[in-house]
């Protein structure tokens, strides 16, 4: 019997992050878990010596160098796939007056005329602005309809490179789950 296979990246729903764990799991006819979590570093940590966990991570996300070179001796990286985002947009509670934007780091150049607020995911960028903790925020088109905002600009998807990585324990061969 082939134990199930969990996926632990970026939250919380609907980041682009879950999207593509969704995608791994179906190009590759694989059931699996998908769980959330603050940050990359986060999930890091939970995976430990599993032998049925992996992570899923972003190109683009600031310190996925870290991740990896920190984790050298336990984490290998076993796969990677192109996938358009969900689409980003700037969004805000519909007020006229816009200061701050909150942001994940990675599409802060999105937006060059507001200050940013820092949050750890696309999709916390909305929760940060629906709470008003920014006038405005860049998240996914998903996420700003979750959160009721209006969108006040569509950047559209954007072709992005995602990657798996698993624990030297790791023991499905995913490639012959099929």
């Amino acid at each position: 019997m082939t134990k199930k296979i969990t996926i632990h990246t970026l939250g919380p729903t609907g980041t682009n992050c879950e999207k593509a764990a969704s995608k791994w799991f179906a190009d590759n006819n694989i059931e699996g878990d998908i769980v959330l979590h603050q940050t990359l570093e986060i999930a890091v940590k939970t995976i430990e010596n599993s032998d049925t966990d992996l992570l899923l991570g972003c190109a683009v996300y600031p310190d996925l160098h870290n991740i990896v070179f920190e984790n050298l001796p336990r984490l290998k990286l076993i796969d990677s796939f192109i996938m358009p985002t969900i689409e980003m947009v700037l969004a805000s509670r519909g007020q006229e007056t816009l200061a701050t934007f909150a942001t994940h780091p990675a599409p802060r150049s999105l937006v060059s005329h507001l200050a940013p607020v820092f949050v750890n995911s696309n999709a916390a960028a909305a929760l940060a602005c629906a709470a008003g903790e920014a006038d405005a925020c860049i998240t996914t088109a998903v996420a700003a309809e979750a959160n009721n905002l209006t969108v006040l600009e569509n950047f559209g998807p954007v072709p992005m490179c995602f990657t798996i990585h698993s624990t030297h324990n790791f023991q499905p061969n995913y490639r012959e789950l099929n």
